[in-house]
């Protein structure tokens, strides 16, 4: 129940070393059916605390009775739970069944107990869609390792930060080696502060002017049809109070209303008088198929052209409802207005805005970074549209906020993330917030971003060096095994 604090708002960074450390000290302790037990009651008080937030969606703005939502939260952490229930099982089942030797204690806690706590973080970030939410790395925002983004991604910073929690343990339990292990440890730490100096990628062109607009309209009126033209004024009076920026960016699905039925209305005006002051904008709305049957969560970015980005990686039951013919009518919040949205085509072209290519992603899709690199190394800058209205005030938004961080650490570039009401910010390529803003107020936050070209290692690479080295791990682990008995 500790570990949540690593990550924001509390950002107590060492938790991310300590906490996996005392996990890794029961299995020592531990037959594989209790370590299995104490990985799933670990991942209950890890994921009951990280991610209650869920919890707020349910019920405050899904309309869920009380008993229900508790009932869908608590479901949703237990299945989070069996990830670390089954890492912790393999893990004492291997280090027990095939009797290591040479290095002992050494090679399962620095091989074997952090490679497969990394390949369950893969696998969480990958099955069914994927929950990539509070891998250990993106505590790291912060921290020397961050150093290590840029080329390992955050799945990289989870493998070091495990690693340094068995050299930890291993040097209360082998005092008599304190020397090598001690060393190997501040080695690793000294490496990512290092590497935090150095700029993979280069300046190009003048800096630009760029506006976040954060409307603030209330999360209950979302669908309200009384509040549509309220949101409307909303946005369009904010956006011309800054008619002297480069680019204005607008949140998620800042309109509820389909893009198809307001471009002659109310953005073709819009444009063409930001058009008269040199001004480019890039929206969130849904968007409507030309089949009139499917529709997108998109950003559509206005210069001399117009292009639509369509949300490829959506969220389940809150975007989209699996196996909706069975849960739809079961609670209201299956049967929320636009939640069957349809994904983006995989390969779609980056936004163009101010005269630079960005990288978009829609609300957690920066989670996954090896989408995001889909645009780059052409991209000049990040863009983000979110909607973190549905977790009130909770611990989500500054978790979110944490993860679209770590997004420019590993890509070199600065970020642009506009939310509907809060905490939207500017973000340069090291990961740094330049500017940002309260959370539940109408503001617009503007400042000065620098583009930036070249590539990092992880966007040349992505996850697979990381995958290749917990692979080549387990295998060390084969090679130092004693024959069965």
């Amino acid at each position: 129940m500790l570990l949540p604090l690593a990550f924001a708002p509390v950002s107590f960074f060492p938790l991310a070393v300590i906490s996996p450390g005392i996990l890794f000290y029961l299995y020592l302790n531990l037959s594989s059916r209790r370590a299995a037990l104490a990985g799933f009651v670990f991942g209950l008080g890890f994921f009951g605390v990280g991610v209650s937030w869920v919890y707020v969606a349910f019920h405050e703005f899904g309309h869920t009775p009380v008993s229900v939502s508790a009932l869908m939260t608590t479901i949703f952490v237990a299945v989070l739970a069996l990830f670390p229930a089954l890492q912790s099982f393999l893990s004492v089942y291997i280090w027990q069944k095939i009797r290591i030797r040479l290095a002992g204690e050494k090679c399962a806690l620095l091989l074997l107990f952090p490679a497969l706590w990394g390949l369950s973080e893969w696998l969480r970030g990958w099955l069914f869609t994927g929950f990539p939410w509070l891998n250990l790395g993106y505590s790291q925002t912060d921290s020397p390792l961050a150093g290590y983004a840029p080329v390992l991604g955050v799945s990289g910073l989870s493998l070091l930060l495990v690693v340094c929690a068995g050299l930890i343990l291993l040097l209360l339990r082998n005092r008599n080696q304190w020397q090598g292990l001690l060393g190997f440890l501040l080695l690793i730490w000294l490496g990512g502060f290092l590497l935090s100096k150095y700029d993979w990628t280069q300046a190009i062109g003048k800096p630009i002017k760029v506006s976040l607009v954060q409307g603030n309209v209330p999360q209950i009126t979302k669908w309200d049809p009384k509040m549509i033209q309220d949101r409307l004024d909303t946005y369009a009076r904010l956006t011309r109070e800054h008619w002297d920026s480069d680019l204005i960016v607008w949140p998620e699905n800042s309109m509820t209303t389909f893009y198809n039925d307001l471009v002659n209305s109310y953005f073709k005006p819009l444009v063409k008088e930001a058009r008269a002051h040199n001004t480019d904008l890039i929206i969130g709305a849904p968007v409507m198929d030309k089949d009139g049957v499917r529709y997108y969560s998109s950003l559509i970015s206005f210069s001399d052209k117009t292009i639509i980005y369509n949300k490829r990686h959506l969220v389940p039951f809150g975007e989209f409802i699996p196996m909706q013919d069975l849960l739809r009518g079961l609670i209201s919040f299956f049967d929320l207005p636009m939640s069957g949205f349809s994904p983006g085509d995989k390969h779609q072209q980056a936004l163009y805005a101010a005269g630079q290519l960005l990288a978009p992603s829609i609300c957690y899709e920066d989670a996954f970074g090896e989408e995001l690199i889909d645009f780059l190394p052409q991209a000049t800058l990040l863009v983000n549209g979110s909607n973190n209205a549905w977790y009130g005030d909770s611990f989500a938004p500054h978790q979110h906020l944490q993860i679209a961080r770590m997004g420019s650490l590993e890509t070199g570039r600065a970020l642009l993330r506009a939310t509907t009401n809060g905490i939207s910010a500017i973000v340069d390529s090291k990961g740094r917030i330049v500017k940002r803003s309260p959370q539940f107020k109408s503001v617009v936050i503007t400042a000065e971003v620098q583009p930036r070209t070249g590539a990092t290692p992880y966007v040349r690479f992505g996850n697979t060096p990381v995958l290749i080295i917990l692979v080549l791990m387990l295998f060390a682990v084969g090679l130092a095994r004693k024959p069965f008995c």
